[in-house]
């Protein structure tokens, strides 16, 4: 789980003065009755024009990109139940630039710290929760799947159904194959396609997740089979990347070809060298 991370009091400010901005000009243009569009337009070639020289460019630059990311940050907070009231921060920050301040130095730092431990504490909640409200979500859905024509299930839990029957062999799992496929959610959104990057994808069978270790054995060449992975058969309680803990996942795969054995790979250069 990624640390979000704490906000300084300065960056929050710049970002709360450029949101400020935007929802005032908003409020002017729609008591004018005139086009956010064009206003923005307008606003857009007006400010870029004020920037005449290299400090002043560089200083917005600064202030845009901290602002933006300012304001990612805290709205991914509010999300956490942390949400700042921004007339308190303002008011930081002029105590700041002002060298007045209501807390102390231990004060101060200690309530960064706690600030920080509330935020961690609650990212830690929400991503248990999330990671069961998944799990609980990936058990309905398998069950419910399973009773559908033509799905299988294995002993391990994996379900498929095939596609296009193949004609050629099946591999095991120490051989080499190559295969196009499609991963996605059970909500279908979809995390990683061989088809998208035009490029099949080519590995030995036994250094992948095990619901394709065990799919793609029952599959011949030529074949197109789909496979419903319970979360143990694929990324578990971590997740990986975009794939959220305890996902059910289900691709689309077809075996293209099979390769040679690792072992027999391995053995000819040994054989080579009599």
């Amino acid at each position: 789980m990624k640390q979000i991370l704490k906000v300084s009091l300065l960056a929050a400010a710049m970002s709360l003065v450029i949101t400020g901005c935007q929802q005032d000009e908003k409020k002017a243009d729609a008591a004018a009755g005139k086009a956010p569009e064009a206003k923005a337009e307008v606003k857009k070639d007006a400010a870029s024009s004020a920037l005449k020289t290299f400090e002043e460019t560089s200083a917005y630059a600064i202030g845009q990109s901290m602002g933006r990311y300012i304001a990612n940050t805290l709205e991914r907070q509010q999300e956490l139940g942390v949400k700042l009231d921004n007339a308190v921060i303002m008011q930081g920050v002029k105590d700041g630039l002002a060298k007045n301040s209501l807390l102390d130095e231990k004060q101060l730092e200690k309530a960064l710290k706690d600030y920080d431990q509330k935020i961690n504490e609650a990212a830690a909640k929400k991503a248990a929760d999330d990671a069961k409200t998944s799990l609980e979500k990936g058990k309905k859905f398998l069950e419910e799947n399973a009773k559908k024509k033509g799905v299988t299930v294995t002993k391990s839990g994996l379900q498929y159904e095939v596609l296009t029957e193949g004609k050629g062999d099946q591999p095991k799992a120490s051989d080499i194959v190559k295969v196009h496929y499609t991963g996605t959610l059970i909500d279908g959104t979809k995390f990683d396609s061989s088809y998208d990057r035009n490029e099949p994808a080519e590995f030995p069978l036994d250094h992948v997740i095990p619901g394709w270790t065990e799919g793609v054995q029952l599959m011949k060449v030529g074949a197109k089979y789909k496979f419903y992975l319970p979360s143990q058969l694929a990324y578990g309680e971590q997740g990986a990347g975009s794939i959220p803990p305890n996902s059910v996942l289900v691709f689309e795969v077809e075996l293209l070809s099979i390769g040679k054995d690792k072992a027999d790979e391995a053995a000819k250069p040994a054989e080579a060298k009599k």
